[in-house]
């Protein structure tokens, strides 16, 4: 844990007391605040009571001795329209903040020389995350990895010198943390997302703009108009701006050839490194994720064949074209993450002969937008709620059986891939639907293909 300091001895208001939030209001009281928590949640409040927390309805209480409010990034700020705490709170005058603010704030307190990398983009985020983490413990560093990807930030080991934070925002934390001041900034992509909670697109860029804006070294992917936008702003106000890209070349910077990652100096370029051969980086959606993870891991002082040993030995992130099995020339892929349509075309665009496990509770637009990676699918085995519709959408354009369950699924497509004499394949579950149907969620569908693909006869598990 770490203790919030910087609030020691004042009045501090928190509202929404789930797992990040508890956390948050834990560091608080740590560091020696005085809260009070509330949530909408009964049971919320009742565990956080059960905890030793204070707790109050915000409503009946005096702001004016509040010295922050302390919003859980879920409640929405400004849109649709602000909760009622946070008209309370600007009547009153109190600044509103989160947990991410929180840990800035500890940072540049305790050890603001510590190396701090921050990330954020509509997508990639998690899997650059993961990857930097693992290059710089591989590399021997003291490493803390937290924030949006699963570990509330304020539950890590507290700033210290020499110790490294890799930190995912997603944009709800960024719109809460007006102080963000990492080491280096990767801000990967920009496409329509979250705009119930942000308004309008300009507003989600805006959001996302300041994550490097604040950073000593920002790493820009300029293949969408507005982030290469961005990376023009930043760097005319003086901002050392690092561009990456999966689709151009570049003069400065990395971009990716295919497999090969190029780094461009002054319009010269040289290969860094090439991911050909690596399972969990398959893609060009990985090669931008990697190219963000170099350019991060160089700014806070990597030497290169650290970074490429670190690229060569990622595991990969759990549930997300993750390989975990190999029969002969077929690789079992775990991309249960990918709840929608547009979450599973990257995995599919990776490989080019695929035996298909899709389907679950469907969302709107079912697959359709898949069609272009319908020639690399030898067939599909549908499962689930979503089987009838998939089927109709596959027609005679893609060979289908309805599988029912995922364990029939994974034992047909084994079985089929087992006989393909076309060459390397993958057996892939990418489902692109949500899990409700058969499965509690997306992690534990994806141990359940795990434990399916184990079962199998001769299958090397690779985790």
């Amino acid at each position: 844990m770490i203790p919030v300091s910087t609030f020691k001895d004042k009045k501090v208001a928190l509202f929404g007391l789930g797992g990040s939030g508890l956390a948050t209001a834990q560091a608080l009281v740590a560091g020696g605040a005085d809260i009070v928590g509330w949530d909408d949640n009964p049971d919320s409040v009742a565990k956080a009571a059960a905890a030793g927390l204070s707790t109050a309805d915000l409503r009946g209480v005096d702001w004016s001795g509040f010295a922050a409010f302390v919003l859980s990034p879920g409640v929405p700020l400004t849109h649709p329209k602000p909760h009622w705490t946070v008209d309370l709170a600007h009547q009153a005058g109190v600044e509103i903040i989160g947990d991410v603010e929180l840990f800035v704030r500890e940072r540049r307190a305790h050890a603001p020389a510590c190396p701090f990398i921050a990330i954020t983009g509509t997508n990639g985020k998690s899997t650059t995350t993961a990857l930097i983490a693992h290059i710089l413990r591989e590399s021997g560093r003291d490493t803390q990895l937290g924030g949006n990807i699963g570990t509330a930030v304020l539950t890590l080991d507290p700033p210290k010198a020499g110790r490294f934070f890799v930190v995912e925002c997603s944009s709800y934390q960024i719109d809460l943390a007006p102080t963000l001041d990492a080491t280096a900034g990767i801000l990967l992509n920009l496409t329509p997302d979250h705009l119930d909670r942000h308004g309008t697109m300009q507003n989600y860029a805006n959001i996302k703009e300041r994550l490097v804006a604040g950073s000593g070294t920002a790493i820009v992917g300029v293949d969408d108009s507005f982030s290469a936008l961005i990376a023009d702003r930043v760097e005319r106000a003086g901002t050392k701006v690092v561009r990456i890209s999966r689709r151009h070349v570049l003069a400065d910077g990395f971009y990716a050839e295919g497999s090969r990652l190029m780094r461009a100096h002054g319009g010269t370029s040289s290969l860094f490194t090439d991911l050909g051969g690596i399972q969990t980086l398959r893609g060009g959606h990985n090669a931008q994720n990697a190219a963000a993870a170099i350019a991060a891991c160089l700014a806070v002082g990597v030497e290169e064949k650290d970074i490429v040993d670190g690229l060569r030995s990622f595991p990969g992130l759990k549930h997300r074209m993750q390989p975990v099995g190999k029969k002969g020339d077929v690789v079992f892929v775990n991309d249960s993450k990918a709840t929608n349509a547009d979450a599973a075309a990257p995995a599919l665009s990776s490989y080019d002969r695929i035996y298909w496990i899709a389907g679950g509770l469907p969302k709107e637009g079912g697959i359709t937008s898949l069609t272009p990676f319908f020639p690399k699918i030898v067939k599909a085995y549908l499962i689930g709620e979503a089987a009838p519709a998939f089927a109709a959408t596959l027609g005679e354009a893609v060979p289908y059986e309805i599988s029912g369950t995922l364990e029939n699924a994974v034992a047909h497509a084994a079985a089929d891939a087992a006989r393909d004499e076309g060459g390397p394949s993958a057996v892939m579950l990418s489902p692109a639907c949500a899990s409700f149907d058969q499965y509690k969620n997306f992690e534990v569908r994806g141990d359940a293909f795990v434990g399916h693909v184990a079962a199998l006869e001769g299958v090397t598990m690779l985790i």
